[in-house]
């Protein structure tokens, strides 16, 4: 895999910095329409909002859904769905001598569950489920009277992700204890914003501009005033700073976010269950990771996130599929993806891997008797470095579930 594609690679590593940096708005879009994480072409007329409705060209929509038009009268649509013929009572208008339609009674009545997107500006069309789930990434551990669940996360998700495969939420009922690489519920913590501007910000009086080329920079002013920004709108953070800022909003755009992650969805239920939140990092570690990156290094990465903002969307697309697949082989490409520059390998998995690798250990020895449902970043556990050979090595036996 190419070097660029490192800069996403920590939507599977690392989840602190995706919950809290430094915001930046987009240009506002027209809405758009994706049917099970795919982007729906639209050729000469797009979507539309009419009063708070997304209204989308009703023929090129059932289409793409697999549905065939029959005819349209006043207040009534006939179709054809899967060798079924059905009405579908709903408004219809006339643009640009195009019938447009509610997308959302379209997509409901075609089996679909229909969610808007207000980041992306894009109504979500999902498959119902089928009572599987997403594979995703779980194993489980365990040592004299205690358990440990091990759950490879994807710290930015959609609705395609749930609901999730039985087997994590019966193991997540079952225990005692969550753990999280950080508990991003913190995220908004007038702390954590402060370890930010200490960490991601200059703070001797120099800017970006004095730390990286002129043709860094140049590409910086560039991509923000096409996105409707002002080209001095990242001057005072430094480039791991602004590379993850980059890498974040193309995620969002393309319909990822925090908020839907494996570790936040978890974090949520527990808080709901008053359950105790564990975690094996912290935010100040986290951050001072990146931010003891080489010069080198974290201009590198910059230019990469710049360079190919363009298909990051797609990558990111590729990481998504492979969690819910749960395809352990395209889970270790990517973790390999990494080895190309001992730095940052070292830094983000190697260093890290071992240290949750003790902690989980901890759990395994404890007096308690105790169940842990533990939540990391897909990332770290396979490879010879990863958590599940750590714990191997430690004379544990771990069992995919």
């Amino acid at each position: 895999m190419k070097n660029w594609k490192r800069s996403l690679l920590s939507l599977l590593i690392s989840g602190g910095l995706l919950a809290s940096a430094v915001p930046a708005a987009a240009a506002p879009q027209q809405p758009a329409v994706k049917i099970n994480n795919q982007n729906v072409e639209f050729a000469a007329n797009s979507p539309v909002v009419d009063q708070g409705t997304t209204m989308v060209p009703l023929r090129a929509a059932l289409q793409a859904m697999d549905i065939q038009l029959k005819d349209v009268q006043e207040g009534a649509i006939h179709a054809v769905i899967g060798g079924k013929e059905i009405t579908l009572n709903s408004k219809t208008k006339l643009i640009n001598g195009v019938t447009y339609a509610p997308i959302r009674i379209v997509g409901e009545a075609a089996g679909y569950e229909v969610h808007w997107d207000q980041q992306s500006r894009t109504v979500l069309l999902v498959s119902k489920a089928t009572g599987e789930g997403a594979r995703g990434f779980l194993w489980e551990v365990e040592n004299d009277g205690n358990t440990v669940y091990l759950v490879g996360s994807m710290h930015i998700a959609d609705d395609s992700f749930y609901p999730l495969r039985p087997e994590f939420e019966d193991a997540f009922a079952e225990a005692d204890y969550l753990g999280v690489e950080i508990d991003l519920s913190k995220a908004v913590d007038e702390e954590q914003q402060q370890l930010i501007m200490d960490l991601g910000i200059y703070q001797d009086g120099t800017t970006l501009k004095d730390h990286v080329s002129k043709e860094t920079y140049a590409k910086v002013e560039a991509f923000l005033k096409q996105n409707g920004m002002e080209p001095n709108a990242f001057d005072a953070y430094k480039p791991w700073v602004v590379e993850t800022t980059i890498s974040t909003l193309k995620s969002m755009n393309a319909g990822y976010e925090a908020a839907a992650g494996i570790d936040l969805y978890f974090i949520q239920k527990a808080m709901e269950r008053k359950m105790p939140v564990l975690e094996l990092e912290s935010y100040e570690s986290q951050l001072s990771m990146f931010n003891g990156f080489s010069k080198e290094l974290q201009e590198k990465n910059l230019n990469a996130a710049l360079d190919h903002f363009d298909v990051l969307d797609t990558y990111v697309d590729e990481m998504a599929n492979t969690w819910k697949s749960g395809d352990d082989q395209k889970l270790l490409e990517f973790t390999n993806s990494m080895s190309a520059d001992p730095e940052y390998r070292q830094a983000m998995l190697t260093d890290r891997n071992i240290a949750m690798a003790d902690k989980i250990e901890g759990y395994l020895t404890s007096e308690e008797r105790a169940e842990y449902f533990i939540v990391v970043g897909a990332a770290h556990y396979l490879g010879g470095d990863g958590v599940i050979q750590l714990l191997k090595d430690k004379g544990y036996s771990v069992v995919r579930k």
